[in-house]
């Protein structure tokens, strides 16, 4: 069956600046026909624009399915190891040519039997086809749907294929484009996603068969073997942890790229393998963004893989950071684990004292006015008697955007000496708990108050 199902999800649709999200790979795989036994219905047009070559093609195409089929499951004259297949043909109206049965004989007479004549009547194809199937049975499900026309007769086929898909039926379509014309877009709307697996279409009857042979090597064979896939960010954002995955093995490649590679995935049962890592967004720029800005599938059995494009939206106010600002390490301690050992670079000795780190947001600051910010730090003992320890002051300078915006000031720095605790600890220890308080004063100083009239922090 091949690669049944891929997926890409984050943990959230909006972040901060410099917010980080968790991103989820996911991919499910199932083994082939002989350890894995489908049902197949084969829908086959037979209306009247089927006449000559495009319905003697159609059977060449359908009997050689039938064939490789019969092959894949290691019978002898019969579909083996639990497989099916059963043919519906249709036009006017759709009929069972034959149940799901196993014989390749009736299979290939049954094909052989049919003649053409006739509307288009899509919906009572994919109605018969469905029928057919034992909702009990434990087997995969697939229709596959040929055609070489429109729907000229009958009810929308497509609710009718929804519902079968609903049920966990896989839809195939292959298109002819005859002489009425084929609208490629309502097969894509019928089939089974991804449609670039699950559809084909030619203006030649001649391909049919090797349409029909390659559809049938795909349903019949393995899971997927040496699986890489290669994801590739947005250079907005950086990869800050990856996690181990359920199945394979991935590393980082750069702070952009990571690969994952799995041996060998739904060979021997149906198997599903999920990559989790996380990502920072490491740009000043706002607004909604791909998280990657590519992701490449290949595995050796040549499936067809597309992975969604999930999207973000970043929220970016205005950022002044008055002091240099130590760079951030994130990192994941998972659970069950005594230990984590984490390298999280150098650090120099700046004074004899604990150092705090203040970062404020003021409010509603209107394009091309600047603003006089202080910070004023003051410890508080017992009595709560407040002492001062330090005041900052500085000029936030003027922004462009369009209207009044907050902006953030990052690291404001203090250095607060031990000998001067006054919180109440032991004289003698040098990790006493401190009280303090921050108070911020925030005043536009140009004069033009058109748009603010006053300023206020958070």
């Amino acid at each position: 069956m091949g690669v049944t199902n891929s997926n890409k999800v984050i943990s959230t649709d909006r972040i901060a600046c410099d917010g980080s999200l968790r991103v989820t790979l996911a991919l499910t795989a199932a083994p082939d026909i002989l350890t894995n036994p489908t049902d197949i219905v084969l829908a086959l047009d037979r209306s009247g624009s089927m006449a000559g070559e495009p319905l003697a093609n159609v059977k060449l195409g359908a009997k050689t399915f039938i064939d490789i089929i019969e092959n894949a499951t290691g019978g002898s004259g019969q579909i083996g190891s639990g497989s099916r297949i059963g043919v519906v043909s249709f036009a006017t109206n759709a009929t069972d040519d034959t149940q799901l049965i196993t014989s390749v004989d009736e299979l290939k007479n049954a094909v052989d039997a049919l003649s053409s004549g006739g509307s288009t009547n899509h919906a009572d194809a994919f109605a018969k086809a469905t029928q057919l199937f034992d909702p009990l049975s434990g087997n995969a499900r697939v229709i596959v749907m040929f055609t070489d026309g429109n729907t000229t007769t009958g009810a929308p086929p497509a609710p009718v294929a929804a519902a079968a898909r609903a049920q966990g039926i896989i839809i195939y379509c292959i298109g002819l484009i005859g002489s009425d014309g084929l609208d490629v877009s309502a097969l894509n709307e019928w089939a089974t996603d991804p449609d670039a697996s699950h559809v084909a279409v030619t203006p030649d009857a001649a391909d049919l068969e090797a349409i029909f042979a390659e559809l049938a090597a795909n349903i019949s064979k393995t899971g997927a073997t040496d699986i890489v896939i290669n994801e590739v960010l947005n250079p907005d954002f950086t990869i800050t942890s990856l996690d181990d995955p359920t199945r394979g093995s991935a590393s980082t490649l750069d702070s952009h790229t990571i690969r994952w590679t799995i041996p060998a995935l739904g060979v021997t049962g149906s198997e599903s393998a999920v990559l989790e890592f996380f990502v920072r967004h490491t740009s000043e720029e706002p607004g909604e963004k791909l998280v990657n800005e590519s992701i490449e599938y290949t595995d050796a059995e040549g499936n067809l893989v597309v992975f969604p494009r999930p999207k973000v939206t970043v929220d970016c106010s205005v950022v002044v950071q008055p002091d240099p600002c130590p760079v951030p390490v994130d990192l994941v301690a998972e659970g069950c684990k005594d230990t984590v050992l984490v390298d999280m670079g150098d650090v120099f000795l700046e004074s004899q004292g604990r150092i705090l780190q203040l970062d404020v947001t003021v409010k509603n600051v209107c394009p091309g006015k600047r603003v006089a910010l202080a910070a004023i730090l003051t410890e508080v003992d017992e009595n709560g008697t407040e002492y001062q320890r330090g005041m900052k002051v500085m000029t936030l300078p003027a922004h462009s955007g369009p209207a009044c915006r907050d902006v953030r000031v990052k690291c404001i720095k203090f250095v607060v000496p031990e000998d001067l605790d006054v919180s109440g600890g032991s004289p003698v220890s040098l990790c006493n708990p401190r009280n303090f308080k921050a108070r911020f004063l925030a005043n536009v100083i140009d004069t033009d108050y058109r748009c603010c009239e006053s300023l206020e922090t958070e």
